[in-house]
């Protein structure tokens, strides 16, 4: 069984700086040096998992192959190793309190008073080495969310300390801090992150490598202060200025000698070539792309771009699969009506309606796809965007008028789209939901198997509601392919309209398996068929 290096992230001065973008950066370098690396979240919030909360609150969730609700970083973990996570991968705080509790209530604490330090330090510690005991890692990154100095994230800061202590050289801690830049003073400013390690030093952690974020390069003199100022190595003095895409950084990191930092730190043997060269090629293809298209996102949070990061991504992937940069267009579906759509989505080279749940905003998403549809614009509809396109096929072209979901209206004469059978009864709404990977059988005859080329695939799921069966033969005899189904139940997972260039929309969340190694093949599919429509209005 390997023995497992724990790298564990802090970060300070504010929120938001990337730790997530740095650990899934540190996971690549040391992928390309053959070692083995998952990269798992600990957020400090009390929720069990982010699958309640509402995207301002905390963007997107992530849905992992297993299953679990997880924060949006592990996107960034997947897409950047080509690794899939897990439950294991995304701990709370909630989930820590409610472990312990059960436990209690078992009584497996023998009648011990339950406090902060054992029994919550413990739990913390037995969740960031579950992943290492698997014995398939070399290293396990585990990221802290939130600020050090934040009073939620106190013990997961201690369970650290603890796990230093006991590890030695097995461990070690990178703080990612801001190094501001004042336009008035024309300096950089080292004050913020002098303050930030000291504070974490009061709770009993000595980070050994610091990250600094910066928008100007750190001069030799400035990193010699914070070495100085913080206790650590001037080559642990990492610069991270920012990049003009977060796919930059691994580069970024590698020249400044992070990897190289990390293996030093833990006593690893350091080998002298770095395999990132499909890295270097998908950069390049990023950074020279020959051709442009623009896609219009529909959606109800498209102002807050964390809310739909997953699919923005994906689209990355798919246009750097086809050499082409894909320019996206927010467009929010609250203002798009059946008169103003031609306006709202004039110039657009295709059309993607986002997933989502409750009422707000679902009509303008009808509208939309019922655009796409009729002027045979390429497009992609996703989870409640595949529910928006059978809702707006059985108005205007079966003819029911009042068609839609349960969801949003219960008393439809016509529910297309109704709420599982084993749902109905549930009152709990965390975790329980169609969750996780489940598999489709595709038709040959279809868009879907030009883009996989496979007849059977694995997607994951994140909703209740499904295509109602009962109008099954209905769709088909006007024209709604259903091209994509699961084998086991019979549920509808993909329809397609005949005569149409690119017009496929799936009850599945493709985005969230997209990685830079593998585009997923929705994604380059629907950026092909926009590319072509491109050129043919161009020409």
């Amino acid at each position: 069984m390997k023995k497992t290096k724990y790298i564990f992230v802090t970060g300070g001065v504010t929120s938001s700086l990337g730790k997530g973008i740095i650990s899934s950066s540190l996971a690549k370098l040391l992928q390309g040096r053959g070692f083995s690396v998952t990269i798992q979240k600990l957020d400090p919030y009390i929720n069990i998992d982010p699958g309640t909360l509402n995207p301002y609150e905390h963007g997107e969730c992530f849905v992992t192959e297993d299953g679990a609700e997880t924060d949006l970083d592990l996107g960034h973990y997947e897409r950047f190793s080509n690794t899939p996570t897990s439950q294991a991968n995304n701990v709370t705080t909630g989930r820590i309190y409610q472990s312990v509790i059960n436990k209690e209530r078992k009584g497996e604490y023998l009648g011990s008073t339950v406090q902060v330090v054992p029994h919550i330090t413990d739990e913390i510690k037995r969740c960031v080495q579950l992943l290492g005991h698997t014995g398939k890692y070399d290293f396990v990154i585990t990221e802290i969310g939130g600020t050090v100095g934040d009073i939620e994230s106190l013990p997961f800061v201690e369970a650290i300390r603890q796990m230093r202590w006991e590890m030695g050289q097995d461990s070690v801690v990178i703080h990612l801090t801001l190094v501001p830049y004042l336009s008035a003073a024309q300096e950089l400013k080292t004050k913020p992150t002098q303050h930030s390690v000291k504070m974490l030093q009061e709770q009993g952690v000595q980070p050994d490598i610091i990250v600094c974020r910066c928008e100007k390069h750190l001069s030799q003199s400035i990193k010699s202060k914070i070495a100085l100022f913080c206790n650590v190595e001037k080559t642990s003095v990492i610069e991270c200025i920012d990049a003009d895409s977060i796919y930059d950084v691994p580069i970024l990191m590698m020249d400044e000698g992070l990897d190289k930092e990390v293996l030093r730190k833990t006593n690893t043997p350091i080998s002298e070539k770095v395999d990132i060269e499909n890295w270097k090629n998908f950069l390049h293809h990023l950074h020279n792309p020959k051709h442009d298209i623009t896609v219009g996102l529909v959606g109800k949070y498209v102002e807050l771009k964390d809310a739909y990061k997953s699919i923005r991504e994906a689209l990355i992937h798919g246009g750097v699969a086809n050499e082409t940069k894909v320019h996206i267009k927010s467009i929010h579906s609250e203002e798009i009506t059946r008169e103003n759509a031609k306006d709202k989505l004039a110039g657009l080279d295709g059309i993607l309606v986002a997933p989502g749940f409750g009422n707000r905003g679902v009509e303008g998403k009808i509208n939309a796809v019922e655009y796409a549809r009729v002027n045979k614009i390429p497009f992609m509809g996703i989870c409640l965007g595949m529910q928006c396109a059978v809702v707006e096929f059985a108005r205007n072209v079966l003819g029911y008028a009042d068609a839609h979901s349960r969801e949003m209206n219960s008393d439809t004469k016509h529910p297309v789209i109704d709420i599982m059978a084993e749902q109905k009864n549930i009152v709990n709404m965390g975790g329980t939901m169609r969750l996780g990977a489940y598999p489709c059988r595709v038709s040959e005859d279809s868009n879907l198997y030009k883009a996989y080329g496979e007849t059977m695939i694995s997607e994951r799921h994140r909703h209740r509601y499904e295509f109602n069966n009962e109008y099954l033969e209905e769709f088909k005899k006007h024209g709604m392919k259903v091209t994509g189904i699961n084998p086991d139940t019979n549920l509808v997972e993909v329809v397609e309209v005949e005569d149409h260039p690119w017009y496929v929309a799936s009850q599945y969340h493709p985005e969230y398996k997209s990685t830079v190694a593998k585009p997923h093949p929705m994604f380059v599919g629907f950026v092909k068929a926009m590319l072509e429509y491109h050129d043919k209005n161009t020409k």
